[in-house]
């Protein structure tokens, strides 16, 4: 007897294959989304900090205000927290996609989320 297609067995293990490349694949596409935001957000505090120094450079200080800054945050970034002390300032902000993880920089003191960094490098938590 000539028979054509495939037998239940022979399907039921293309299923199981399929099942477990899916059981692998998804959880990395969730973690890479992930530092893609917190990539995000690092990005965008370097970006502050490139506008400071080039309104320090001009005007002998710090600021707050972002307008003077002409800084635009990426979408979904929300609008960093900025603290100005006496030759120096901290900012920290997040994401609307990563509630739970802040970002924070500081410049002339300490990282307002890790103390051990170096200035002006941004660091997650």
């Amino acid at each position: 007897m000539n028979r054509q297609g495939f037998t239940l067995i022979e399907l039921m293990v293309v299923v199981v294959i399929i099942a477990i490349l899916a059981a692998i694949g998804i959880p990395k596409f969730a973690n890479s989304k992930s530092k893609a935001y917190v990539t995000q957000m690092k990005s965008d505090l370097r970006n502050l900090l490139t506008a400071e120094e080039s309104f320090f450079s001009d005007s002998a200080r710090y600021t707050a205000n972002l307008s003077s800054l002409k800084f635009a945050m990426t979408t979904g970034v929300t609008v960093p927290a900025i603290t100005v002390y006496s030759g120096s300032w901290t900012a920290t902000l997040s994401h609307t996609q990563l509630p739970s993880t802040t970002c924070g920089i500081g410049v002339n003191t300490t990282n307002p989320l890790m103390g051990g960094l170096g200035e002006g490098e941004p660091a997650c938590k």
